[in-house]
């Protein structure tokens, strides 16, 4: 089962490079799907959903993104990840046509998820997103929400940023989030677009399930991508360096539940 994905830069339009392409065609997803790309300034691209939501995330730069005929323009809060800014994203629901133009160089992420149950087109502001500190001692990361569950935006994404601090670990203690069995667990499909500050760094991710089935330790550098469609899975961060990652994740259900290692849960209560 292929999980770790490394970017393969490729030509689409002119002016656009997709650097992921990360769907059920390549992968064991079938929940959630991924595209990152990234614009030469007054590049555009465009797509027609059909059967799909989508979450358009403006990572850096500038630009105008046109859903059917609503415009939003000149969004963007930031020329790196690192300046840890929240960022502008849109939604766009199933059977939109979008169109994004880039107003300066830009990169940018578009989450999907299949649904048939359309949702409101909405610009969803950085200053609206919920800005949350977890955990202690080496367990210490920031957390932006873009489309957290108790957000009703969308049918099935969920979408949020995490910054972990250089000799900390993440999504830590480990948990899962692969059983349908609420209110005490959901269901969800789980991506990982990375990035890393200096980009020459790399993270550490562990993919692996109760009866250790799969068990996958998988050396992340920049611009890589981490799929989970099951299991418990951990981020280590080397000293010296930074993590950032998005989360791509969808479900039967949008709501997200999950459930602690019991081998590792006792970290969370350590004095």
């Amino acid at each position: 089962m292929k999980l770790l994905f490394h970017p393969q830069d490729k030509e689409i339009v002119r002016g656009v490079t997709q650097i992921q392409a990360v769907d059920k065609t390549n992968s064991p997803m079938c929940y959630t799907a991924v595209k990152v790309l990234e614009f030469a300034q007054g590049a555009e691209y465009g797509e027609i959903l059909n059967k799909q939501e989508a979450g358009i995330v403006i990572l850096t730069g500038k630009a105008s993104v046109i859903v059917d005929q609503q415009t939003y323009a000149d969004i963007g809060q930031r020329q790196s990840v690192f300046d840890k800014i929240p960022t502008d994203s849109v939604y766009a629901g199933v059977g939109s046509q979008f169109k994004i133009k880039a107003a300066t160089a830009l990169k940018i992420l578009i989450a999907y998820s299949p649904t048939e149950k359309k949702f409101p087109t909405r610009l969803i502001k950085g200053d609206i997103h919920q800005i949350e500190h977890r955990g202690k001692y080496n367990n210490k990361r920031m957390v932006q929400n873009i489309l957290p569950d108790d957000l009703p935006f969308a049918d099935k994404l969920l979408l949020v940023e995490v910054y972990t601090e250089s000799a900390n670990w993440s999504s830590f203690p480990p948990h899962r989030h692969d059983h349908d069995n609420l209110p005490q667990e959901s269901f969800l499909e789980e991506i990982y677009y990375h990035e890393m500050n200096p980009k020459n760094g790399f993270v550490f991710q562990r993919v692996y399930t109760d009866d250790q089935s799969l068990d996958e330790t998988m050396t992340v550098k920049n611009n890589d991508i981490v799929v989970v469609p099951k299991g418990y899975h951990p981020v280590a961060v080397p000293d010296g360096y930074e993590s950032y990652y998005l989360n791509i994740m969808a479900g039967p259900v949008r709501t997200w539940k999950f459930h602690n290692d019991p081998d590792f849960a006792w970290i969370i209560d350590r004095k």
